[in-house]
């Protein structure tokens, strides 16, 4: 069976990436999954972006500056956009068919939040039955009460790096390493 790889783009918003607190190394993330993308685009790998959407009123309110997709990775017309309410980007969305029907079986996973929707996303995939690939530079988030941006980024590419079940596996990779 040959595998069949997808880049996912979770919330890579502007209100997340560029906004009042800025994401931890935004330009060069921003940087790496733009070269993803190009890479992908080249080699008509599907792309899907996730794009969070809260109530009215609150950072990523539909239809907001904010909550739009940032534009130095901005979908094309004919690329998949997924609306989702919460952490698990398969959780109520079409993430799981749309993957099905493009018989994916390994997903490269990039964006923001890395403690939030990037870690949910990456272990359900595996729970589902799909290959992950974490790029390692390509997600952030921004300094939470209790650690810097930095050290969640770095504990969370050391915690999912292997992590999986007997069949399926999180595996790390820099953006500069992944060819489609």
């Amino acid at each position: 069976m040959s595998t069949v790889s997808a880049l996912l783009v979770i919330d890579v918003q502007v209100g997340l990436i560029a906004g009042e607190d800025p994401a931890y190394r935004k330009d060069e993330v921003l940087g790496n999954i733009a070269g993803l993308l190009a890479k992908a685009r080249a080699t008509h790998t599907p792309v899907i972006f996730m794009q969070h959407e809260s109530d009215p009123g609150t950072l990523l309110a539909a239809g907001t500056a904010a909550w739009q997709i940032h534009p130095a990775v901005a979908p094309l017309n004919d690329e998949i956009v997924l609306s989702k309410r919460a952490s698990d980007s398969f959780y109520e969305t079409a993430l799981q068919k749309e993957l099905e029907a493009r018989d994916v079986t390994h997903l490269l996973i990039t964006g923001c939040r890395t403690e939030a929707c990037v870690d949910t996303t990456s272990r359900v995939a595996v729970s589902l039955g799909y290959d992950v690939t974490l790029v390692q530079d390509a997600h952030s988030t921004t300094d939470s009460d209790v650690l810097t941006a930095e050290q969640i980024v770095a504990h969370h590419n050391d915690t999912l790096d292997d992590f999986g079940n007997d069949e399926r596996a999180i595996v790390l990779k820099r953006a500069c390493e992944i060819e489609f």
